[in-house]
């Protein structure tokens, strides 16, 4: 029986694995990592799988160190597997199996290489993006591409909602591949870096609202920082405004300055300094609702600029 070491976390890790056991695949040992109490924790859990099927399951702070690669080493892998593992595995590490080092990243790569590819994607408006299962070497997602999978991210989406069918989009393109290389046929693409870039780590702060942005662009913006992350937001004199939900709305007729927000009837809207106008579905001023009614009590019928 083929077997391998995984390195996983978050729903793409729990769902690889499970297609890893479904094809029949040994899982000698699991690392993993444990939850952050200062972190939400919306996903599943990678180590409760891992030990319902009887898994060793360790939670090293750094997985490149010599107990880990000792522990790896003693499991005999054939394969070594990393699926939303948030530490970067060396050399050492990546040698111990000798039928290859593998990573599922969340995006149609050479695109968007690097840290949360799925906020990137929605960010930057993009209409698809997927997951691919690539050799990993010491350089983050530069590895040669074994398969990958696209999915459409629709012109309201969230990132989670992305992000649920990314996960589905792992699971398909390592079920299919997994014969290939199991059989030791599969055929490798080396990926050309010059069709896409790498991207960063980003913080609450990343979710400020920027000065004179465009309406499509607010929209995506808001759409990609959404819960269950912290969301878009501008601070003014009255407290923190975050943005959670918007639709576009067509176009105000008139140019402001920056970003403006009004209440006109019963809705909320936002102004934006292209002429772009969008509906606030869902807002909070200091963790309080905001709708038209309580923005109207607060502020009366005068926009307040964002």
């Amino acid at each position: 029986m083929t077997r391998a070491v995984v390195f996983a976390y978050h729903n793409v890790g729990v769902r690889c694995l499970s297609a890893l056991l479904g094809r029949g695949v040994e899982v000698a040992l699991v690392v993993t990592h444990r939850d952050n109490p200062n972190e939400t924790i919306w996903f599943g859990s990678v180590q409760k799988l891992a030990e319902s099927h009887g898994i060793p399951v360790i939670t090293p702070d750094d997985p490149n160190t010599a107990e880990v690669l000792a522990a790896v080493e003693a499991a005999k892998p054939d394969f070594l597997f990393s699926f939303y593992y948030r530490h970067m595995l060396k050399a050492p590490l990546l040698k111990v199996a000798p039928r290859g080092s593998f990573n599922m990243h969340g995006s149609l790569l050479p695109k968007y290489r690097g840290r949360v590819p799925t906020n990137w994607a929605v960010i930057h408006g993009e209409t698809e993006t997927g997951a691919t299962l690539h050799v990993m070497n010491e350089k983050p997602d530069n590895g040669a591409i074994v398969d990958q999978f696209a999915v459409p991210i629709l012109p309201n989406d969230t990132a989670q909602e992305v992000f649920d069918k990314v996960t589905v989009a792992a699971e398909l393109v390592l079920w299919r591949c997994l014969p290939g290389l199991l059989d030791g046929t599969t055929q490798f693409t080396v990926q050309d870096l010059s069709q896409g870039g790498y991207f960063g780590g980003r913080k609450a702060e990343d979710g400020r609202i920027a000065a004179g942005i465009g309406a499509k662009q607010l929209h995506d913006f808001v759409r990609a920082v959404t819960h269950p992350y912290p969301g878009a937001f501008s601070d003014i004199d009255a407290g923190r405004v975050v943005i959670w939900r918007t639709l576009r709305a067509g176009d105000t007729g008139r140019t402001v300055a920056g970003t403006e927000l009004y209440a006109d009837s019963d809705a909320l809207y936002l102004a934006c300094a292209d002429g772009g106008r969008l509906r606030v579905l869902d807002a909070t001023l200091d963790g309080a609702p905001l709708d038209a009614a309580a923005f109207r009590a607060r502020f009366g019928n005068d926009p307040i600029a964002l």
